[in-house]
This record gives C-alpha cells, sequence and structure tokens, in this order.
C-alpha cells in the first residue's frame, strides 16, 4: 500500500531541484512528510530521511490494520508494543492483522519511536489547524491522517509522555522496554582486519586473471593505511593526491568534504582567470552534478563528517609509514589506467573496464571487489571477523594504541571530533584480556615469590562415571 521512491523536488522557477525520498499512498504523494525532509534537508543526510520515511509507513500501515482504535494512548502505545513483540502470534505462527512484523531490537525500535516523535512535534507547530474539521482541506486521505496523527499527539504529549518516551531513547544505564532495562552487555570484539593477512590480500587478492586490481588495491590502502571510513574515499579527486614534499615517496593524500572541500586549484572561470569556490559550486558549474552524498542512486557516498585537518579536508596519516609509500608507487600505475579513459567527473576512481567506462566507481562494487579478494586468500568475509572494509579503520586504530599512540593523537589521526569516539576501535578483545590476565599473575608469581602449588591446596581427585 505504502511505497518509498525517490522524488525530485522543484520548489521554486529556478529548475533547481532537490532529490529526497518520498513516500507514495494510494493517495498520493504524502505531503506533509515531504515537507519535513525539505525542511531538514540542510542539515539531514539523505539515510536519515530514509529512516524517517521507514517510520512513518510502519505507522500508517499500522493506523490501517488497526481503524476502529480511537483511544490515542492505546493507539501510540500498542504500536510502540508491537515493535518489540512483532505481529505473529505465538501459538500459530501466523499474522492475522498482515503487517509480518518480527519483533525489533530495543535500539531499533526506539529509534523509530524517535523520528516519529520529532516528525510529530514538527508537525504539530508547523500546521497546527490542518487536523480540524475543514471542508477548505487540500490534503488527501493520508495526509489528513498524518496531520491527525501529530494533533493528537501535540494534544495528549503530557500523558503520553512518560510511557512513549519509555519506548523511545537509550538512557546511560541501558535501553527502556516497556518500563525495564535491559541488562547492559560488554561490547563485542573489535571487529579489525587481521594484521598478518594485510600484505597478502594487498598483493594477491586484488589480483585477478593475471591483472592487478590497482584500484582495489589504493582504495584499501586508504582504509587500512590511514583509517578512513569506506565512503570517504569515493570523494576523493584526482587533483587531491600529490608527492609528500616532506617525503617526495611517500603520498599526500587529502580527502575533502563532499560540499565544503575547495575546489581544485586549477579551476579557470571562462576567461581562463584562477576561481576559487566549493567543491559544490565546482561540481555544478563544471559537470552538472551535484556532490555525491546528494544522490540516491548507486553513485551515492556518505560522509559521516567528524574533524576536518584543514579548511574541510582530511588528511591522511599514514601508519605505518610505508603505506604512503606503497600507495604513491600503485597510484601512478593506476594514473596510466585513467589516462587512457575519457571522464566527465572529477572523481579518482573510475570503471575502467566495466561499461560506462569513466563512470564513476560505486561503493557496491568495492565491496564486491573486496569480498572477492579475501575469498581469493582464503578468509571468510564476515564483520565479526574484520573482513569487511570497515575491518581496516579497526585495524588502523588498534594499531596506533598498540604502538603507545597517545589518545590525543589518535583522535585526530582518525578524525575524531570526540576523544570518546575511539574507543571501539582500541577497545581490547578477548585473547588480548586474557593475555593481560596472565601477564599479571606472572607478574604477581615473580615479585611475591608465588608458585601455583605455594598455597599448599591439595585437589582431591575426582573420577567421572558416565
Amino acid at each position: 500500500m505504502f511505497v518509498t521512491v525517490k522524488a525530485r523536488v522543484y520548489t521554486d522557477a529556478s529548475g533547481v531541484y532537490t532529490e529526497i525520498p518520498a513516500l507514495l499512498t494510494p493517495a498520493g504523494v504524502l505531503e506533509p512528510l515531504l515537507d519535513y525532509c525539505l525542511y531538514r534537508s540542510h542539515d539531514r543526510s539523505l539515510v536519515w530521511m530514509l529512516k524517517v520515511t521507514r517510520s512513518v509507513r510502519m505507522f500508517l500501515e499500522y493506523l490501517q490494520t488497526n481503524p476502529a482504535e480511537r483511544d490515542t494512548y492505546r493507539l501510540f502505545q500498542n504500536f510502540a508494543q508491537r515493535l518489540y513483540t512483532g505481529t505473529f502470534d505465538r501459538e500459530t505462527g501466523l499474522d492475522p492483522c498482515g503487517l509480518c512484523w518480527a519483533p525489533r531490537s530495543p535500539q531499533d525500535a526506539g529509534h523509530i519511536i524517535t523520528h516519529l516523535t520529532d516528525f510529530f512535534d514538527w508537525l504539530g507547530e508547523m500546521r497546527p489547524e490542518a487536523a480540524k474539521v475543514n471542508p477548505r482541506y487540500a490534503g488527501g486521505a493520508f495526509d489528513r491522517q498524518a496531520d491527525e496523527a501529530a494533533y493528537q499527539y501535540r494534544r495528549n504529549k503530557a500523558f503520553l509522555g512518560h510511557t512513549w518516551a519509555t519506548n523511545a531513547s537509550p538512557t546511560d544505564s541501558g535501553h527502556r522496554v516497556r518500563g525495564r532495562l535491559l541488562p547492559k552487555v560488554e561490547k563485542g570484539e573489535p571487529p579489525a582486519f587481521p594484521e598478518e593477512r594485510f600484505e597478502e590480500l594487498l598483493v594477491k587478492g586484488f589480483r585477478a586473471a593475471g591483472r592487478q586490481d590497482y584500484r582495489g588495491m589504493l582504495i584499501t590502502l586508504l582504509l587500512h593505511g590511514a583509517g578512513f571510513r569506506e565512503s570517504e574515499p569515493f570523494h576523493l579527486y584526482i587533483h587531491d593526491v600529490l608527492p609528500d614534499p616532506a617525503n617526495p615517496r611517500q603520498a599526500l593524500v587529502r580527502i575533502h568534504h563532499p560540499s565544503y572541500g575547495a575546489a581544485p586549484y586549477d579551476w579557470r572561470d571562462e576567461r581562463g582567470r584562477p576561481r576559487k569556490g566549493s567543491r559544490a559550486e565546482y561540481l555544478a558549474q563544471q559537470f552538472g552534478f551535484v556532490p555525491r552524498t546528494e544522490l540516491m542512486d548507486s553513485r551515492r557516498a556518505g560522509w559521516k563528517g567528524g574533524m576536518h585537518d584543514g579548511p574541510f579536508y582530511k588528511q591522511a596519516y599514514w601508519f605505518l609509514p610505508e603505506y604512503g609509500e606503497w600507495f604513491l608507487h600503485l597510484w601512478h600505475r593506476y594514473l596510466e589506467q585513467v589516462a587512457r579513459i575519457d571522464r566527465d567527473h572529477p572523481f579518482a576512481f573510475i570503471n575502467l573496464s566495466r561499461e560506462p567506462a569513466g563512470r564513476m566507481y560505486c561503493l557496491g562494487q568495492y565491496n564486491k571487489a573486496h569480498a572477492a579478494a579475501c575469498e581469493r586468500i582464503g578468509l571468510i568475509v564476515s564483520k565479526a571477523l574484520g573482513t569487511t572494509p570497515h575491518g581496516h579503520r579497526h585495524a588502523y586504530g588498534r594499531r596506533l594504541k598498540k604502538a603507545g599512540v597517545d589518545k590525543a593523537l589518535i583522535r585526530r589521526f582518525m578524525h575524531h571530533a570526540s576523544p570518546e569516539s575511539q574507543e571501539v576501535y582500541t577497545q581490547p578483545n578477548t585473547r588480548e584480556a586474557l593475555e593481560a590476565l596472565e601477564a599479571a599473575a606472572q607478574r604477581l608469581r615473580t615479585t611475591h615469590a608465588l608458585a601455583p602449588s605455594s598455597s599448599g591446596l591439595l585437589l582431591p581427585n575426582v573420577e567421572y562415571n558416565d
């Protein structure tokens, strides 16, 4: 009944449009949600919009299967409960309402409720009169339904607050579920790529049909050797890589913010004079493109943010230093391939043989190439094992920690805005924790001349009978 689609929205006569997700209903596009996404398009990502759209879609689906429920309190609370319990009958395994919702994690359910809360708050403020009976009401049936839900939520917010909120956001001490606290759980093993297999991955993994995949090797070096997030190399321009003046054998790589980063130094106006501006301006005027963060197809690449080194760029801090030397060597080989192909964009990583040649290389393509490279050297591809692309960033953080690099510097090298952000990358795994215990026990024995039998405790022999 409800489908999420990609919409081009024109807000004036300029011809400029914004691509955002829209919720298509039997009565047309849900306009209140479209307005909300447009309102937040300057400070929220497309991923966020897709999540909000999903949350609103689920709420409307729930309304359609429960049309007789008029009690606002029951409506909102039952919806929240079904997120946690799912909609299948425990005894029969059937779902008479047809929603077919599986139980969701407390984190996911909390995010859905938070998205709806923010949407209803905004809708109640921006369209406070829309839900009242009005013969001139221009909205469709589902627009009215959304407005009515926002109106009822706003009117009953004080009453709903303590119960609805307990199903929503996480607290410092855990996630609340129906008034109860989930027990805390130690974070899992940091999924770092195995260091001892990295060179093999680079040399043997990224080699197929007798040819080296320099493009895949370069992206992987940026992740493993400089700690970039997997989406960030897809914003790299050819101009962003130079020999480092401090060490000409090493690459100086600066990945600029996709919108606010400075345009390349060789940009000229129609009179041939040097021109300055942002990358968003450069892409629009030179190529008719928008930054890849704003695309809604396979070419899209995210940008999480964090701390920048200069005016809106992140510099590669190579560790180990030889990774920077490897990168520059492979970069020259890759440029020889790129020079033979026409491009209609400035991005560094492109399709070399796959049609259309010269098109932007996509994150999904790299994920497949990385998985294939791992499998060629006998590695199982698994996030838990660190053998997905993000495992390289974890490996970079743990490598810095093992080398004794100060936390303040680790924050800078990994481009974190907060020192606490690095904890997930640098926490010890189970093997390291057991090794620390063994080393501590050895120190205790040495310091206090203790031996395992010094207590005089003799364990009795125990026979086990089948």
